[in-house]
């Protein structure tokens, strides 16, 4: 490619990512309550989710509130097919972006708190994985509930919810549960400070 090539290259991927930071924060000024933070999840926090994802798994990954690709980014890593991911999204401008950085996808614009209306027709095997990118614990303790009812059933048997948070307690509500849970030690290298939750159907 050669020196110059690479330098434009570098150039270009800053100036998108400028871009897309800006589109979180003025989406973050605008529904701060589907946010919840400022800036998008730190690379730290996004192998932590990923982490919790095991590749050698089949059927779709479905990513819910993905917002500009982070945790997307993350699982490709991790050993997940661009081709397996299900990325609901509720921002169009969000949805854009994540069509132009992972066109092997599939974006879904629409309600994660109505997922299986969302996601009716889209799949054909149950999912080996449910990530949550909202900050639900903002929602309701019914809300979460049926959100987490919604994804179990979506999911394999024994496949995990994954949710992140910047709660120290966990988003789903523990008492009286219907799931195994399990946290993650704090994550300190993100902004703010968060931990990673995984749920699964007993």
């Amino acid at each position: 490619m050669g020196v110059r090539g690479e330098v434009e290259r570098t150039a270009k991927i800053a100036s998108e990512r400028f871009g897309e930071a800006a589109k979180f924060f003025r989406s973050f000024t605008e529904k701060p309550l589907q946010l919840g933070s400022v800036t998008p999840s730190s690379r730290y926090l996004s192998r932590a989710v990923a982490g919790y994802v095991d590749p050698r798994e089949s059927g779709p990954v479905i990513e819910i509130g993905a917002g500009t690709g982070p945790v997307t980014e993350a699982l490709i890593r991790r050993g997940i097919p661009e081709s397996r991911l299900v990325l609901v999204e509720y921002s169009q401008d969000f949805c854009d972006i994540l069509r132009r950085r992972f066109p092997a996808a599939t974006v879904v614009q629409g309600d994660a708190f109505a997922l299986a209306r969302t996601l009716d027709g889209v799949m054909s095997a149950k999912a080996s994985a449910v990530i949550c990118g909202m900050p639900i614990i903002m929602h309701p303790e019914a809300v979460r509930l049926e959100l987490l009812r919604q994804a179990f059933s979506l999911l394999k048997p024994g496949a995990p919810f994954i949710q992140f948070t910047y709660s120290v307690v966990s988003p789903i509500p523990l008492k009286d549960a219907f799931f195994t849970a399990k946290g993650s030690p704090r994550i300190w290298r993100n902004v703010p400070p968060a931990r990673v939750w995984a749920y699964s159907q007993l």
